[in-house]
């Protein structure tokens, strides 16, 4: 099978296209059938917490599973914990497991699995969930009971159980091992519906059905093929073609959404990104100068036309952040300090920095580390190169790979970098991890890579983490919000409303708030 193609010439008006991917009510679910994705780039490994980049995250959830899943409200539903309770003063959370299921090396999956990646691996390996996990105590009084006891309430808890957050990894593989070094890492062991086959660098990743699954008859897909199309013109016209049947995040630019939403073959949805909240930034590394500099920072805002690129490189679908929470939030407040469009503003800034223009009208000499997954995030770099450079401050771009990239950022070898990052279903679980002083831990990715502190901002998120009073946990991140944003610790560009795009024949692909990031259990190929 070919994949690869002449490239595409794309003319489209901004949009967001939103259609859903459920199966026609008259149908029922038929069996067999290999789906073919595209994934670009290719992950730098596909064990959750090992790695948690986004292309790592898409194959990865099909064969780990959590003790949750969520619905599009974010409401917890059962997964590999078929009940739980929660005592009333928010102490202790107890789970019954599923009695059937295993893993795919055929070992029973029990209670002790559950206390080792709780315990062990997740705080060892998971940068995100690490600060939950932590605060739990977890014992198995059965193998098929769990409880976990917390020494003070922790609101965000009920919703990190989920795969992406807590996968459940088999403590017959990784107890009593390096868990970055273990080879398990190269070839999975879950309890998802597919199971690893094989990972053929450059052209694909092969996951196999899972005919032992505890869901008695899924999955209905025999196999997934994630395949790595380096050409963003080929990845439009394999799926246009049929050559595969879906796409989403990176690997299809924004440019051409539009236009392949309008193919009677394809549908296109921004449902499914519910847990995410995904906000893009400029990360500026505030250990160096000018970058320690709030003014430098604002001066960065105020420089960049942020209408501008949501409306010109992200085509529409995106929206204009205020700060480090996502519109979506219930915690959300907008009266924070603004960044519009003023090169004037930013001159005024640097100016006052004594930051003055040389005679070649340079002020500063930085370099930006573009985010190395695709065109889209090229012209994002260049476009920051510009519209810096128009008030003073000169931008070397830099490319690099994923593992480099990744490498470079995660030790703080870096100026500046342009990213994304999850801020998910409460500010204590996917925004605290960038901004709170004591999650600053190099070699480490999707931590306080900046170096940003503020010891009235740690208070805030912990006091607000630490309470079940919603009102009180609002107001705390309203502060929190205003600090953040009035010192400009990061460059906030936009929140991403990301597409996936599939084949009409593939129905029953986004059923929840993890979208193509979900098991596929259910997912099927119409005939």
């Amino acid at each position: 099978m070919s994949f690869i193609g002449k490239p595409l010439a794309a003319s489209i008006v901004a949009a967001t296209l939103a259609a859903g991917i459920s199966g026609a009510a008259a149908q029922s679910p038929q069996r067999g059938g290999v789906l073919n994705s595209t994934l670009w780039p290719e992950p730098p490994g596909i064990v959750i917490g090992i790695n948690l980049n986004a292309p790592t995250l898409l194959p990865s959830s099909k064969m780990f599973e959590g003790l949750l899943t969520y619905d599009f409200r974010m409401a917890p539903q059962p997964m590999l914990a078929e009940s739980w309770e929660v005592s009333p003063d928010g102490l202790t959370y107890t789970f019954k497991l599923r009695r059937n299921a295993t893993w795919h090396d055929g070992k029973p999956f029990t209670a002790d699995d559950v206390v080792f990646s709780v315990g062990e691996f997740i705080p060892a390996t998971h940068a995100r969930s690490k600060p939950t996990f932590e605060r739990v105590k977890a014992s198995a009084p059965d193998p098929h009971t769990v409880v976990m006891r917390l020494s003070e309430p922790y609101a965000p808890l009920i919703r990190s159980f989920d795969a992406l957050s807590a996968p459940m990894v088999p403590a017959h593989v990784y107890r009593g091992t390096d868990f970055r070094a273990n080879p398990a890492n190269q070839s999975p062991v879950g309890t998802g519906p597919f199971k690893f086959k094989e990972w053929r660098k450059g052209e694909y990743i092969h996951l196999v059905r899972n005919d032992a699954y505890w869901q008695a008859g899924r999955p209905y897909l025999d196999a997934i093929y994630y395949r790595f199309i380096p050409d963003s013109a080929s990845r439009a016209l394999a799926l246009e073609s049929g050559q595969v049947q879906l796409a989403t995040q990176t690997d299809i630019e924004f440019v051409d959404v539009a236009r392949l939403g309008k193919l009677p073959n394809l549908k296109v949805t921004t449902q499914g990104w519910e847990w995410n909240s995904t906000i893009s930034w400029i990360e500026m590394n505030i250990r160096r100068k000018p970058f320690d500099d709030p003014r430098f920072r604002r001066a960065v805002l105020h420089a960049l036309d942020r209408e501008f690129i949501r409306t010109n490189l992200f085509f529409g679908l995106a929206k204009v952040p205020t700060g480090p929470i996502h519109s979506s939030s219930p915690y959300y407040d907008a009266d924070v300090p603004r960044y519009p469009y003023d090169p004037a503003k930013a001159a005024a800034l640097l100016d006052e920095m004594g930051l003055k223009p040389g005679p070649d009208g340079v002020r500063a000499r930085v370099k930006l580390m573009g985010l190395p997954y695709g065109e889209l995030w090229n012209r994002l770099s260049e476009y920051i190169r510009q519209s810096l450079g128009k008030v003073g401050v000169a931008v070397t771009l830099e490319a690099t790979d994923v593992a480099g990239w990744g490498n470079r950022f995660a030790n703080w070898d870096y100026d500046m970098t342009t990213t994304f990052l999850s801020t998910l279903s409460d500010p204590a679980l996917g925004v605290a991890r960038t901004y709170i002083t004591a999650n600053q831990r190099k070699g480490v990715l999707f931590t306080n890579t900046s170096g940003y502190s503020n010891p009235r901002v740690d208070e805030l998120f912990a006091k607000a983490a630490g309470t079940s009073d919603d009102a009180q946990r609002k107001a705390m991140y309203s502060e929190m919000q205003k600090i953040v944003a009035g010192e400009a610790a990061i460059a906030w560009l936009v929140e991403i409303d990301w597409p996936t795009i599939h084949d009409a024949r593939l129905r029953d692909a986004v059923v929840n708030a993890f979208g193509p990031n979900d098991n596929f259990a259910g997912a099927w190929l119409a005939k």
